[in-house]
């Protein structure tokens, strides 16, 4: 998580192999300033194995650290003493947890906040600013018990404590895959989009023989499937878009990369510099060289409208945007050094409106993650407010990655 100009991640620790949900699991924390050097600081707060020298948050919370999930509350009417959550457990239920400073962490109450799912994968929470009201994704099946695909399904709180009934996610037209993971969190650049970097994992789809497997070191329970991360994302309610079925990021070259419960990704998409954002993935699961691996993409930069050298369009549907003073549209975009973006503003019917024509529009050049696009010079959207229009993008060897009214 990005939090007050540091990044702060939270992870499973156990000193040996062993069955999940035991014990020895704790919560370790680490600490960075650019997402690139992290630290572990000896936090003093658990005596592990004699020592206090250790970076753990979490300890002696069976079955909670395995798969601890922690978030910044954003709810304004939270409390100081409260200002970060978490929730974390398995079968019995997910557990609530609060913290003034996210490393001491006391349990909400001593039950589970709800028992309602099949919890054994990451399920994270969130307050939604836009929905008001504590949301959380977590892991489900298709079919009763363990039957059918891994999905995710939604229950939803006003106070984190007293929790809505689980409704299963849906995906239109899409085909239902195993989601081992979701990673649902909104968009910091606009909080009423949520992003999911999700695992796909693909069951008994074995690329490695068991000599590979042994030459590469991986537990002999974990190479006989493989996965990669895949794009998700939901305006809230209980639909998912998959608008790209593609895969995301592809597990790579090196056998290592296409064993089971490989290239799973972290939760957290953080600015990480200028420009630029940051997600991870755990690579090489099973095996001595288990990690972490940072990814980076420009700001916005998930998915693009693009159009090659030959040129192309996009028209928007009717949009509205609020009455402001000095409303301007701002582009995220990119092109060639040949290559151009005009915008042209229509109504609703498509007619080219006064002033805002393909011909009053200069053309775009460059790379920008925020630029005002102009008609004559003018950039003042305001006289347009409230009413719906369509807009009208040209390209020729560019992509536009989003665009905002503002």
């Amino acid at each position: 998580m990005h939090d007050e100009g540091r990044l702060r991640a939270y992870y499973r620790g156990r000193p040996i192999a062993g069955r999940d949900g035991t014990d020895d699991e704790v919560t370790c924390y680490a600490e960075s300033s650019d997402g690139v050097n992290w630290t572990k600081p000896d936090l003093g707060i658990y005596e592990i194995h004699g020592s206090r020298e250790n970076n753990v948050v979490l300890s002696g919370e069976t079955p909670a650290s395995h798969n601890f999930c922690p978030f910044l509350d954003s709810n304004p009417d939270g409390l100081a003493k409260q200002r970060y959550k978490a929730l974390g457990g398995t079968s019995a239920g997910l557990i609530g947890y609060v913290s003034a400073d996210g490393l001491h962490w006391q349990r909400i109450q001593e039950t589970p906040v709800f028992t309602k799912g099949i919890f054994d994968s990451q399920n994270v929470a969130f307050y939604s600013e836009t929905e008001q009201q504590y949301v959380c994704y977590f892991r489900t099946w298709t079919e009763t018990g363990y039957g059918g695909f891994r999905t995710v399904s939604r229950a939803t709180s006003k106070d984190f404590l007293n929790w809505s009934d689980p409704v299963a996610m849906t995906f239109g037209d899409r085909p239902y895959e195993h989601l081992y993971t979701n990673q649902t969190h909104p968009y910091f650049r606009a909080p009423h989009i949520y992003l999911g970097v999700a695992a796909r994992f693909m069951p008994g789809r074995q690329v490695l023989s068991a000599e590979e497997a042994v030459r590469i070191g991986v537990d002999r329970n974990y190479f006989k499937d493989c996965s990669d991360a895949v794009l998700l994302s939901t305006r809230g309610g209980n639909r998912y878009d998959r608008t790209f079925m593609e895969s995301f990021v592809r597990p790579g070259l090196g056998l290592e990369n296409w064993v089971s419960r490989t290239n799973y990704p972290a939760l957290g998409i953080v600015p990480t510099g200028d420009g630029q954002l940051s997600f991870y993935l755990q690579k090489n699961y099973g095996q001595p060289t288990s990690h972490l691996k940072r990814y980076t993409l420009r700001t916005d930069g998930f998915a693009s409208v693009h159009a090659g050298f030959d040129s192309g369009e996009m028209v928007t549907k009717p949009i509205a945007f609020s009455a402001k003073e000095n409303v301007r549209l701002r582009l995220n975009f990119a092109t060639s050094a040949a290559g151009s973006i005009q915008v042209e503003l229509q109504d609703s019917d498509g007619r080219a409106l006064p002033g805002f024509s393909l011909a009053d529009s200069p053309a775009l050049i460059g790379d920008a993650i925020e630029r005002t696009v102009t008609w004559n010079s003018d950039s003042k959207l305001g006289s347009l407010a409230g009413k719906p229009i369509r807009v009208r993008f040209v390209l020729k060897d560019a992509d536009i990655y989003s665009m905002q009214f503002d």
